[in-house]
């Protein structure tokens, strides 16, 4: 949602910090804000001129029309304000339908000022500029300004000048005022423009001798525009409406929104309530409460709110479990319901979100058993089967009453069943899956011929698009009327390799010739091509840093699709209508700033192109061509039968809703001819009437259907249409959002433009005026399928649609990534690990989350057990393995392993390849004599042999006993690491058996020569093996498993990897150059014939 009310105080702010004026602003910063926590004496201290000066104090909650309701108190000294504050303080309050509680004020100076001292002033945005409404005569009982204020348009780009401003609204205001309030009203516009401002009304706007004050505002900025304004703004905190309360849970969900890259939202109507909504989508979102409300549940509705944009497991967990903990707090008489509803989704994966809210279900499964919960679902899009089947298995597993529907129910029918107005069927029928259709029966291959185009009169030419006609000088360019055909060829903004496969699939089941994705661009990466699918085939799509490189080698294209972000969408857009071949541009970016919008709108219009979007998921025209995601995946695709085009032509909001069209319209007539999303956005780069009217100039469509929404004007250029005559073609008609008359505060629904300003703008009135004016308008949504069947079914009646025979559909290959998905096929993995799972939404050491770790603080040791052994080891074992980390990090520059780092850190190379040489050291004779000595010690020990005839043994074979005699170290000079180590081990051992062994194995050596110690290395090996022997966590079958395999050599490896990486990094402090090694430390020893 763009559009947000502030408080009266942050405009204010916004005001007294940023406008630039040459006229006087006083009482700048002077107010104060109460609530139910204010300390009089220190708001007195901060603001001392609340003892000097009469005062005003009035609700600061969005509350329109304040004075009429007797909500300002005016001419008080503070013991009045306190007075009057406390009299009405967290009192409930009747505001027209809304009932509230008074809990925050704004005190500012009292302004003694004439009647004929206050004027009205608003700057408010509409699709063509900006308007500025002024009225000289301002106040309480200005009246209807709309229709007696003098109006000014600044058309978009446009700026304001004091001419302007004096000549065309300051026509009744006296001489000397004309400066100050021309001066002002342009620093008010300015102001308007620079903080992204959607609305800003003052009233009165008071101007004395002494200067302008602003004593009421309201406003609205907007919000997506936050990252652009962030530096001015702050953090904004946006007020419900009046009457509705902030919950924790709303904000909670907010947060989680401004994290994602999806859209969730939650609005709670009444949190008592019995009917609770999980919809997916945000056209199907509104649907389906107005469906509750038609129904008669608008007092049990207790929440509105989405889900959209293929939110992750983990996301749709966190939505689910909100609403689910809501849900269990009251109980019902009636017991609750819980409608978890949705469209046919485009892109959404339907399992992975269903198994999020699964997870959710298990986890209140008591909760919803006791207050009797029973769930009704139903949805479409990828993967939905599954989705409904673990839906399904977890109702039947938890003893939770869950009803599972998918397309072949209509969207909204779950409603009625829900609130018992229809039967619930026993076996609902249910479609093919999605290998049905992908995994054709038929033997034969090859892509049949599209017939099904002959039957329609748009022709088979390559030149089958109406060209725009070019403009003369000083006038806009003219639009095409067809848009897309079999030959359209297009180039994607983005990475979006999974949309672009979706589009050659399609091009490719109807029977297009060649792909409509011409390349791609993507600024990103340097120029390459990108591997792609067409039918069973291979083929390469070149990727392009440079639009216009993309532009100038591929000069056919005359479409692009945008799928850049939200911040970088205008940019690229307005660098795209640089060129002239294209004439159609789809932007699928949600949160573009409507400021934005509409430059990119007034340019667009200037040169003839067409503009689908923003916030659109595109359109399709069956057997020509689709844009990105639109459709959904071919499963879809195919049940709609949109491969081949029909004689019905729709236009839409939503884009979830436009893929529920394709399927109403397939189910009810003989299919689309076109489909558009405009996008849900206040501004949409075309609207209805745009598309209507390409429809009505379309040979090929038969009857156009329309699915508008609450906000907005457009559709009455409709209603003006056909009574003029210029639209003959029959239209079906339905607006959604009905049910936004009937809440007591406003809602802002999910699209941004999805909000009634005025009486005109409710769904229910426009709705009432496409059925005057002649459009066939359902009592509801669900009855818009009945409609369009008994439309259609007249035209076929009188000739008008002949149906043509269906053609099968050519065989598309499937995914193996999707069949996969579906359990359709089987493949032996590449790899196998136990260790790690980093596939879900919180990385798993060893079956353990990350989280439990840190926790658990099981420290470096606990990781280690984790990862190497399996185990969640013991607290003495993972220290033990952080002393042996710590005591062998680093033993001198001296020992070749070092060494081998400095002169390879000396010489230039980088990190890696110093810790590489330094670690290839590592061996029998240096640092691995861990697992050596484990083994033989071991094997002597197991086999009963006692320390003397071990000894005796390894002299005998000539073999070195590994683990025993150190350089420098002797009986007489011990190291000290391993007698820290051996201190440790007998303090916490369960036992030692093989560490005895090996000090008794010692004093043998040491009594031959006192450096035959037992090293560190020795002691580490033999020591690990009594702990594994002892720990209790290994059979000794794994113990000595784990010996063989050398895990502990990995101790000396990772510990002494500490102190390379601290060798490289002193010589690269230090500067040092590259090494050569002295001579007078070689003996050169040469052969004596080369001597001589």
């Amino acid at each position: 949602m763009s559009a947000k009310a502030i408080s009266e105080q942050t405009g204010k702010e916004f005001l007294y910090k940023y406008i630039c004026t040459a006229a006087a602003v006083q009482n700048r910063f002077r107010y104060a804000n109460v609530t139910t926590e204010t300390d009089w004496e220190r708001l007195t201290q901060e603001h001392p001129w609340l003892l000097t000066e009469k005062l005003v104090v009035k609700p600061d909650q969005l509350i329109k029309r304040r004075g009429k309701l007797g909500l300002v108190g005016i001419n008080l000294d503070l013991p009045g304000v306190q007075d009057w504050v406390k009299s009405r303080l967290m009192k409930e309050t009747m505001v027209a339908k809304a009932k509230g509680v008074l809990k925050n004020f704004l005190i500012e100076p009292f302004v003694e000022h004439a009647q004929s001292d206050e004027f009205y002033v608003c700057v408010y945005a509409a699709r063509e500029g900006d308007y500025i409404l002024f009225h000289h005569e301002g106040g309480v009982e200005v009246g209807d300004v709309d229709a007696k204020a003098e109006r000014l348009l600044v058309p978009v780009d446009d700026k304001l000048s004091e001419e302007q401003v004096t000549e065309k609204l300051l026509a009744h205001v006296s001489e000397e005022k004309k400066g100050v309030l021309a001066s002002f009203i342009v620093g008010l516009f300015n102001l308007y423009e620079d903080l992204y401002f959607t609305y800003l009304e003052i009233n009165p706007l008071v101007v004395t001798g002494d200067g302008v004050y602003v004593l009421d505002m309201a406003a609205k900025i907007d919000a997506t525009a936050d990252y652009i304004c962030k530096a001015k703004w702050g953090d904004v905190e946006f007020p419900p409406p009046f009457g509705r309360e902030a919950y924790p849970e709303e904000a909670y969900i907010a947060d989680l929104d401004a994290k994602s890259g999806a859209s969730l939202k939650l609005t709670l109507l009444n949190p008592r309530g019995r009917i609770w909504t999980m919809v997916a989508g945000g056209g199907a979102s509104v649907v389906y409460s107005d469906t509750i409300c038609d129904l008669g549940g608008v007092d049990e509705l207790a929440n509105y709110g989405e889900y959209s944009g293929a939110p992750s497991e983990q996301q749709t967990y966190d939505y689910a479990k909100t609403i689910l903990s809501l849900i269990t707090r009251e109980k019902h008489p009636q017991g609750k319901v819980l409608i978890i509803g949705g469209s046919i989704a485009n892109f959404t994966n339907v399992a992975a979100t269903f198994k999020g809210i699964v997870r959710a279900i298990k986890d209140y499964q008591g909760p919803l058993k006791e207050h009797e919960v029973t769930i009704f679902v139903r949805r479409g899009g990828p993967n939905y089967q599954e989705g409904l089947r673990v839906m399904g298995e977890v109702g039947k597993t938890t003893g939770i009453p869950i009803h599972v529907f998918g397309t072949e129910t209509h969207m909204t029918a779950i409603v009625g069943m829900a609130m018992g107005h229809r039967p619930i069927p026993n076996q609902p029928p249910m479609d093919a899956h999605t290998a049905n259709f992908l995994l054709n029966a038929a033997s034969n291959a090859v892509t049949p011929a599209n017939t099904r185009t002959a039957s329609f009169s748009e022709p088979k030419s390559a030149g089958e698009a109406t060209p725009p006609k070019k403009p003369k000088a000083g006038f806009q360019a003219a639009k095409a009327t067809t848009l897309f055909s079999r030959h359209t060829k297009s180039i994607v903004w983005g990475m979006q390799t999974r949309a672009v496969q979706g589009m050659l699939d399609f091009d490719y089941v109807c029977s297009r010739d060649e792909p409509s994705v011409a390349a791609m661009v993507y600024p990103f990466t340097g120029d390459h091509k990108q591997k792609f699918y067409w039918g069973h085939k291979e083929i390469l799509v070149p990727v392009y840093k440079s639009m216009d490189d993309a532009m100038k080698k591929h000069s056919d294209v005359d479409v692009l699709i945008s799928f850049a972000s939200l911040r970088s969408a205008f940019d690229s857009t307005m660098e795209t209508m640089q060129h002239p071949q294209i004439r159609t541009i789809a932007i699928i970016a949600e949160g573009i700033p409507e400021a934005q919008t509409r430059k990119i709108i007034k340019a667009a219009d200037q040169k003839g192109v067409t503009i689908i979007g923003p916030a659109t998921v595109g359109g399709i025209k069956p057997g020509c061509f689709k844009i990105g995601n639109t459709g959904g995946m071919l499963d879809n695709i195919l049940a709609s039968k949109l491969y081949r085009p029909g004689s019905v032509a729709y236009v839409s909001r939503s884009g979830g809703m436009s893929n529920e069209l394709n399927n109403i319209i397939s189910r009810t007539t003989d299919g689309v001819y076109e489909g558009v999303a405009i996008g849900g956005d206040r501004y949409p780069g075309s609207t209805f009437m745009d598309h209507v009217l390409r429809y009505q100039d379309t040979p090929g469509v038969q009857m156009i259907v329309m699915l508008g929404e609450i906000g907005g004007t457009e559709e009455y250029r409709i209603c003006q249409g056909i009574g003029e005559g210029r639209i003959t073609k029959p239209v079906v008609c339905w607006c959604i959002g009905t049910c936004a008359t009937m809440f007591s505060s406003e809602v802002q629904f999910g699209h941004a433009g999805a909000c009634a300003n005025q009486a005109s703008e409710t769904a229910v009135a426009k709705n009432q005026a496409l059925r005057d004016a002649g459009a066939y308008v359902p009592k509801s949504f669900d009855e818009l399928g009945d409609v369009i069947k008994t439309v259609y079914d007249g035209l076929v009646a009188n000739g008008t649609i002949v149906p043509a025979q269906e053609v099968p559909p050519p065989t598309v290959p499937m995914d193996y990534s999707w069949a996969r998905e579906l359990g359709l096929i089987r493949k032996p993995a590449s790899f196998m690990t136990s260790i790690c799972d980093e596939r879900g939404q919180e990385l798993i050491y060893a079956g353990m989350p990350i989280t439990e770790v840190f926790k658990e603080e099981m420290g470096l040791g606990g990781v280690l057990g984790l990862l190497w052994f399996q185990r969640r080891l013991p607290r003495y074992a993972c220290q033990f393995i952080e002393m042996c980390l710590m005591v062998t990090a680093d033993h001198g520059p001296a020992v070749s392993g070092a060494h081998n780092t400095i002169v390879c850190a000396r010489a230039g190379k980088d990190l890696i390849s110093c810790l590489t040489s330094g670690l290839l050291t590592i061996g029998d004779r240096f640092g691995g004599a861990l697992d050596a000595a484990a083994k033989q010690f071991s094997k002597a020990f197991d086999s009963g042999m006692l320390p003397m005839e071990f000894v005796n043994k390894m002299k005998k074979d000539g073999k070195l006993i590994m683990g025993i005699g150190h350089r420098v170290k002797s009986i007489n000079n011990p190291d000290m690491r391993v007698q820290i180590l051996k201190d440790f081990v007998k303090q916490n051992f369960p036992a030692s058996q093989m560490l005895d062994y090996a000090l008794n194995v010692e004093k043998i050596t040491t009594s031959k020569k006192p450096n035959l110690i037992l090293n560190v290395d020795g002691f580490i090996g033999v020591a690990f093996v009594d702990l594994l022997r002892t720990c209790g966590g290994f059979t000794r079958d794994e113990a000595d498993e784990f010996v063989e395999i050398g895990s502990l050599n990995g101790i000396f490896v990772l510990g002494r990897s500490m102190g390379f990486i601290g060798h490289y990094l002193d010589q690269k402090r230090l500067k040092q150059g590259l090494y050569r090694h002295p001579w007078d430390d070689i003996s050169y020893v040469l052969p004596e014939h080369m001597s001589m």
